[in-house]
């Protein structure tokens, strides 16, 4: 009975030896995968620009809980539906227009718009028959409330003018509709300025186009022909701004301006006041930031700007798409810094 007891105390000593051993080399593992587990779940709220390793004039609203990216993209018009801006801006989604073949508007769609208004959604493109000259820009309806579903075309949204235009976009100010482009003046690809034209419904121009802008300050007059281009409005509060690109986009010296509306009517030359200085410039590690729309993050507290870069130095139109926040100043105006180097990490949009 006493060696009995005496082995079963000694098997109890080497199993708690074992015991202590398990957990002595376990454990810390496990605890290892748990603070690994929360750095990733941390790591996964930090974002590196490029968001994209393409891409190329970004247009990105917000409707509800989602993001729509539209873009153009294998001789068609895509939308890209995600619930982060991260995973919007990719070049995903669903194709939902391709042009007919043999019309002027079957080539070289640049830069589409996705805009509600009302209760329908309107895609504004530019297009032309395979010769640049011929840009003009045009507008699509959806066919009903969803913004990934079928679109109808509309035809040519155009002033009576009827000149070379590209980049179009939607003012909606005091229940009136505005339509903004970048334009030639002529017949002739000299420079591109910014034009403004009222709107009685959002496919049809109702009046001439007024000159806003033109490539006239030193960092707006970079390459040949001189360029303003990629008009988007951006609205705070009571303030409303055109953020826009200047000098050529296939420059290394690409960037946004600002005009902001000082006076009643838009379409008042007069009252739009220019920003002396570009608002959103490169630098040594980013090369040519421009043609930006603007977005909230999803609970709406912070504002972010998309845009596209170029690779490096001497890319011209091989560029990137980036993103991130900016701010507001004292006196009402959009604060962007400058442009987020690659690589570097910064808090992704608030949830």
């Amino acid at each position: 009975p006493v060696r009995k007891k005496t082995m079963k105390v000694e098997h109890f000593a080497k199993l708690g030896m074992i015991l202590c051993l398990v957990a002595f080399c376990v454990l810390p593992a496990v605890r290892g995968a748990g603070k690994s587990k929360s750095r990733s779940a941390g790591e996964a709220k930090l974002l590196r620009n490029p968001v994209a390793p393409k891409g190329h004039d970004p247009w990105v609203v917000r409707e509800g809980d989602f993001y729509y990216y539209c873009y153009s993209h294998r001789g068609g018009i895509w939308v890209n539906k995600r619930k982060r801006l991260q995973d919007a801006v990719q070049f995903k989604g669903k194709k939902v227009w391709s042009p007919p073949r043999g019309k002027p508007y079957s080539k070289e769609l640049w830069a589409p718009e996705l805009h509600k208004i009302g209760e329908k959604w309107y895609i504004y493109v530019a297009a032309d028959n395979g010769e640049n000259r011929n840009h003009r820009m045009y507008a699509l309806e959806s066919a009903a409330a969803d913004p990934m579903g079928a679109y109808r075309f509309k035809g040519k949204v155009a002033s009576p003018s009827d000149k070379w235009a590209i980049d179009g976009t939607v003012l909606q100010l005091r229940d009136k509709l505005y339509f903004l482009w970048s334009g030639w003046a002529g017949n002739r690809n000299v420079q591109q300025n910014l034009y403004i034209a009222p709107m009685s419904d959002p496919v049809t121009i109702s009046g001439q186009r007024v000159l806003i802008s033109k490539p006239e300050l030193k960092w707006e007059r970079n390459g040949k022909p001189l360029i303003n281009e990629g008009p988007q409005v951006l609205i705070h509060g009571e303030q409303v701004f055109i953020i826009y690109s200047a000098s050529g986009s296939w420059t290394d010296h690409y960037c946004l301006g600002q005009l902001r509306l000082t006076g009643q009517n838009p379409l008042d030359p007069k009252a739009w006041t220019k920003k002396k200085k570009p608002v959103f410039a490169g630098t040594s590690k980013v090369i040519s930031p421009g043609h930006a729309s603007f977005t909230k993050s999803p609970d709406g507290k912070e504002d972010w700007i998309v845009y596209h870069t170029a690779k490096h130095k001497g890319a011209k139109w091989n560029r990137d798409t980036c993103m991130q926040r900016f701010t507001w100043n004292a006196k009402g105006n959009p604060v962007f810094g400058k442009p987020t180097p690659k690589g570097v990490a910064f808090a992704a949009p608030t949830e």
